[in-house]
Formats: structure tokens, C-alpha cells, sequence
């Protein structure tokens, strides 16, 4: 006999059964877009935002993330567990459209089936196992849930919801097949049978009951599992479940612009009512959805810094806060809602919106907020912050230090100013401290010299260069901001510069991206970029002299532009072994200075570069590299702040090929 299987045993397949289950499944599928187009007017608060572009970049991103489970499987355990549990109810689902089609459109109207033979055999052992799969790792996230829950994990009554009807239809599922099996499988085909395991478990377990009794409980399971599909279908709206839409969608709608760059503001827009976000009304639509699309997971909340030392930052919270709002609230202030000390703790540094496996976007919405908060309110962390913004408007740095000294720091080195010889082969921008601070300025002398030796003439703008504005925009200080960028691009525009190199992360990612609205279009790399290229090119020749070190993912050249082997090849190029800390590349641990929190006094918790001091402390080399001035400063008051002097020495990549250039 073929392998095969009456798909509606004991159903039945006239219009007794027909109708009312198509009528409750359109009604149910009904219930759901009408709820869906419901929320459409919460979404519709939002400002308006392109998200529809670029289409088979988006459908690429939604399949792969969906089907792949891309950004969830980042995290292993409780990721693999999801995309464990996300590919067996999918099979099963997929098994029940395979099942629907054949008996309701293909048999009942041509008469073809193609649940027949080997591939029926495969259908039945694939969906058996897919199930079981499906319950083990529920029954993980149960345990994980209820009885060893991790720290922060926030659990609801949706949680019960969600545990409850996802068991229950599943076990009824495997009941139902158990029954069958045991009336027409067990007594004689257990051939057949042994090609769904869990269902021949279940058989045997049920055959001590007489088949009247067996197909009593096979009909009445099977009627009790409709129901709960079509219950399942209509709380999808109202409870987490809702993120197998959204969370699928935000995928579709993900930014493909540059990485954490910010929307730029008109600020002479004279139909501008206010600037940056104190409303629902004031974020896009997009933002709102994003709070649909979250989950709960925490993995945002895990990895951030701020939260990670005591201070009143949560992501996940935000966005929760922000979904409260929208949806009951529209008219509540955002900066209350979730409070002004939350906002200012964020250091921009990507970490959550890296790991968020729903694509939400943290970022823009916490510096929308400050934008409000300064812009309109005239507030900020801190006088000490004031003091910082109004340096920088005087003398174009945050330090306080006479613009006119800004190019002191080179007299000596082989270095042209612009402004008397603009014939250079790259122009060095080098940022607030490495002109002012005395330890950072050891790294711009080393980077000159590592230039002269590869035969590479560098120019410097000198007393015309300002800061890059970074800082101040990151605090919302936007006007502040476009005013340095629009003197930055002036002055190097008016000069020709053919090519800027910068040993600055945050001067690196302003000017290659936030700069572009403002009409920059020079090419510009990072300093470990530049000199990795020199040294394959045979340029710049370092002998390996070995030592051994950590190495920190300054967070602006990692995960806002994912340069990750660069800096590596540099240290090894120089003899160095890298002894990795515990959450490096795109896992890195920021250093607590970016978000402008380098102009702001740490008063909340504990310093984030001490705790990040003691990461690399834990590797024992003795050695802290980076690549960025922010990073170096944190790290020397770090180390001063967690005991660790003599124990731990930081460095910079350039002050280390320094000294082992080949003449």
C-alpha cells in the first residue's frame, strides 16, 4: 500500500466542516488586519518618512532576517533556541498549507495529490521532528522564563498568554496525530508509522483506549486545536506576538543610509514650530513603530554601558516608555516620561541598536529628545557642559584654549599649514585633543612622523580648524554643530583638499557622514585605515618586535563603521599578540566618553572606564591599546579610578608603530 493518509480522518470533508472552519479562519485573518489597520493611526502620529526605497535591498534584508533568523541567532542560547522554535513552527505551518491545499484545492477540484509515497514519508518525519523541536525549546524558554530567569528579563501576563496557547496547540497537534495513528496505523502499518516518531509515542500511549474512545478524543482535540489557532490568530494584535509582524517588517523598513548617521535639521526653517522631540508628534512614524516591534528581550539593556554602571539608562525601556505614550498618551512629554537623567547617560555608542534583533533604532530618538531639551529649553547635563559649548563657540574647541594655539603642537614636526602651502598629499584633521591635551598629542606627533617616514607630505589647517562639532550634536546641540561644520567645510574646500585623514573616530564619522548633508564630499579615512594601507604597499616599513596587549573597539570606528581588522593588522604588523577582553569588536564595551559625555562630569554610578579598565585588566598583558583620543583620555582617569596604575598602561596604535619604524 502507498504511504499515504486520509487528511481529514474522522472529520470529515463535507460542508459541515468546510464552512465553518473557513469561516472562522477569514474571520479570524479578518479580525487581525482590521486590528493591524487599527494601529496604523497610532503609527500615523509620527512624522512622515521615507522607508519604501531601494525595495530589493529591503526584501533581501526581510528574508534573510526572517528566514535566516540573521540577527537573533547573534546571541547563542536563547537565539539559537528562537531560531530553533521559529524554523519548527514554521515547518509545521507550512505543513498545514501543504495539507490544505491538497484536500481543499488540488484533490477536491483536479484530483492531484502530492501527499503520497516518498515525499509523504519525509512530510511526516520532517513535521514530527519540527514539532518536538518546537517544544523543547519552549519548554526552554519556560524554564528560562520562570525558574532560572536572568536578571531584567521583564515577564507579563502576554508572557502566560504567549507559553500557554503556543503548548497548547502543539501538544494537541501531536495528540491528535497520536489517535489517528493508533486507529489506522498501529494495528497494522507500523511501517508507516515509524516515519512520525513523536506521533507513534504518542499512539502507544493511547492504545490502551478502545477506537470509539480514540476517535471521540481525535475529533474533540481536533476542534479544541482549530480553536486555538484561531484564538492565537486574533491576540496576535494585542499581545507580544504581534512582533512576528513587526519585528518581520522592521526589517523590511531598517535604515540602509549610513550607519548612526542623524537626520540633519533645517535650522533656518521659518515653519519650524520647535526642534527635536518633546511629543510623539515629533518623532517619524517609524519611531513609533519601532515600539511595536520590540520584544521585551533586554538584549539592548544587557549591553549598554550606561545601565551597565548604575545609571538610569535602560533602551528597552525607552522604547517601551515611548509605546506607552503613543498608544495612551500622545499628548504626554517624552523627556518626563522617561527622564532627563536616562537621556543624558546615553553615549551614542550603537551597542543596543547593534544587537537589537528587531532593528530598532535607539539613537536618533534619545538625540531627538536632547535636541528639544537644548534647543528649546536651554538645558544640559551639567555647567560644566555649558562651559564646554560656549568654549567652543568663542575659540572652536570645548577646552577653553585660544584658537590661535591650535597648530602649536606641530612646530618642529614635518608639517605644512595650509595656509602657507596647500600642496600637500593629505590634509591631517586633528581634532580638539590632539591639538590641546599633552598626552594626545604625543599620538598627533607620532602619526606625523610614521607620515614623513612613508615619503607622505601632511598639511594642517592650524588656528583655521575647529572642532568638528561632534560632541555638541550628539548633547543636541545642532546649531552649535552646523556652525562648525559649515566653517570646516569652508576652510578645506577653499583649499582644494584633495584627501583628509583623521585619527579621531568621532571627527572620522562626522565628516564622512554627517558632514555629507552640508554639501562635503572630500574623501576621508581613519589614521589605522591609512596606515595599514601604507604598510602593504611597502611605504611604511615597522619591524614586529613582539609584545603582548588588549585591544579596544573604540566604538566609533567599530560598530557605527565596523572597521574591526585594521587595527588589529597594525598591531600585528608592530609584533603584537592581541589577548581579546571579553566583549570586543562589535560586543566592545564603550569607553563612556561619546554622546558628548566626554564634556560631562560622570555623576550617576560608577565610571564606565574604570569598569571598562578592569575588563582589560582581567587579560593580564598589562597593555591597553586604541585608536582614539576619547578612549585614551577615559582610559588614563580609568585606571587612576580603578587602582590599576602600573598594572595597566594604555596606548595608542600610533605611539607604538612609531617606535618601530625602519628607517
Amino acid at each position: 500500500m502507498e504511504a499515504t493518509r486520509e487528511l481529514y480522518w474522522n472529520i470529515g470533508h463535507g460542508a459541515s466542516v468546510l464552512i465553518p472552519m473557513y469561516l472562522f479562519t477569514f474571520v479570524a485573518l479578518g479580525f487581525l488586519v482590521r486590528s493591524g489597520l487599527q494601529r496604523l493611526n497610532i503609527y500615523k502620529q509620527g512624522k512622515p518618512l521615507n522607508r519604501f526605497d531601494q525595495r530589493d535591498v529591503r526584501i533581501k534584508n526581510l528574508l534573510k532576517n526572517v528566514l535566516l533568523q540573521s540577527k537573533v541567532l547573534k546571541v547563542k542560547g536563547p537565539g539559537y533556541a528562537h531560531g530553533l522554535f521559529f524554523w519548527g513552527f514554521f515547518l509545521l505551518f507550512i505543513g498545514t498549507v501543504f495539507v490544505a491545499l491538497q484536500a481543499d484545492f488540488t484533490d477536491l477540484l483536479f484530483g492531484f495529490r502530492f501527499l503520497h509515497g516518498d515525499f509523504y514519508l519525509i512530510f511526516s518525519a520532517v513535521l514530527d521532528l519540527a514539532g518536538l523541536v518546537a517544544i523543547a525549546m519552549l519548554a526552554g524558554f519556560f524554564v528560562r522564563r520562570y525558574l532560572v530567569r536572568p536578571e531584567g528579563l521583564e515577564t507579563t501576563r502576554d508572557d502566560a498568554i504567549m507559553h500557554g496557547l503556543l503548548f497548547a496547540i502543539l501538544i494537541t497537534g501531536f495528540v491528535i496525530e497520536g489517535a489517528r495513528m493508533a486507529v489506522t496505523e498501529l494495528p497494522n502499518n507500523m511501517a508507516l508509522a515509524a516515519w512520525s516518531p513523536v506521533g507513534l509515542v504518542v499512539a502507544k500511549g493511547l492504545s490502551g483506549m478502545g477506537e470509539g474512545s480514540l476517535r471521540a478524543l481525535h475529533q474533540g482535540m481536533w476542534w479544541l486545536h482549530f480553536a486555538l489557532v484561531i484564538g492565537f490568530i486574533c491576540s496576535i494584535p494585542f499581545t507580544k506576538f504581534r512582533h512576528i509582524l513587526t519585528t518581520s517588517a522592521n526589517y523590511f523598513l531598517a535604515d540602509l543610509g549610513p550607519k548612526g548617521a542623524l537626520v540633519t535639521l533645517n535650522m533656518e526653517s521659518e515653519d519650524a514650530e520647535s526642534f527635536g522631540a518633546a511629543q510623539i508628534k515629533d518623532l517619524t512614524w517609524k519611531d513609533v513603530f519601532d515600539t511595536d516591534a520590540c520584544t521585551k528581550c533586554k538584549r539592548c539593556q544587557d549591553r549598554c554601558p550606561a545601565h551597565n554602571t548604575e545609571k538610569p539608562l535602560s533602551p528597552m525601556k525607552v522604547i517601551n516608555q515611548l509605546g506607552e505614550v503613543a498608544s495612551s498618551n500622545p499628548d504626554a512629554n517624552l523627556i518626563e516620561t522617561v527622564s532627563k537623567d536616562a537621556l543624558w547617560s546615553c553615549t551614542t555608542c550603537r551597542a543596543c541598536q547593534e544587537i537589537c534583533p528587531a532593528s530598532i533604532e535607539h539613537v536618533g530618538k534619545i538625540v531627538d529628545m536632547r535636541r528639544n531639551m537644548v534647543l528649546m529649553e536651554g538645558e544640559f547635563p551639567g555647567e560644566e557642559v555649558m562651559v564646554a559649548m560656549d568654549n567652543t563657540e568663542v575659540n572652536g574647541n570645548p577646552l577653553g584654549l585660544a584658537f590661535a594655539s591650535r597648530g602649536d603642537w606641530a612646530e618642529g614636526l614635518p608639517v605644512t599649514r595650509l595656509s602657507d602651502d596647500a600642496e600637500v598629499d593629505i590634509l591631517y584633521f586633528v581634532g580638539c585633543y590632539a591639538s590641546f591635551d599633552k598626552r594626545n598629542i604625543k599620538v598627533a606627533t607620532s602619526f606625523v612622523q610614521l607620515c614623513a617616514a612613508a615619503g607622505v607630505k601632511v598639511g594642517i589647517l592650524g588656528k583655521e580648524e575647529k572642532c568638528c562639532g561632534e560632541p555638541m550634536r550628539k548633547l543636541g546641540n545642532e546649531y552649535l554643530y552646523q556652525s562648525m561644520a559649515t566653517e570646516n567645510i569652508e576652510t578645506m574646500e577653499s583649499y582644494k583638499v584633495k584627501k583628509v585623514v583623521t585619527a579621531c573616530p568621532h571627527c572620522f564619522n562626522t565628516l564622512t557622514k554627517d558632514y555629507r548633508d552640508l554639501g562635503f564630499s572630500i574623501e576621508t579615512e581613519h589614521y589605522t585605515t591609512f596606515l595599514n594601507r601604507l604598510i602593504q604597499e611597502g611605504k611604511l616599513k615597522v619591524k614586529a618586535d613582539g609584545f603582548d596587549c588588549t585591544y579596544h573597539d573604540s566604538c566609533y570606528i567599530g560598530r557605527h563603521n565596523d572597521l574591526y581588522e585594521e587595527p588589529r593588522a597594525l598591531v600585528a604588523a608592530a609584533g603584537g599578540t592581541i589577548r581579546e577582553m571579553e566583549r570586543s569588536r562589535a560586543e566592545g564595551f564603550c569607553c563612556g566618553a561619546g554622546g558628548g559625555r566626554i564634556m560631562a562630569e560622570e555623576k550617576l554610578g560608577s565610571r564606565i572606564s574604570g569598569k571598562r579598565a578592569l575588563m582589560a585588566a582581567e587579560t593580564g598583558t598589562g597593555t591597553l591599546v586604541s585608536n582614539c583620543p576619547f578612549c585614551l583620555t577615559m582610559f588614563e582617569d580609568g585606571i587612576k579610578g580603578a587602582e590599576l596604575e602600573g598594572k595597566l598602561v594604555p596606548r595608542d596604535i600610533a605611539e607604538i608603530l612609531v617606535e618601530r619604524v625602519i628607517a
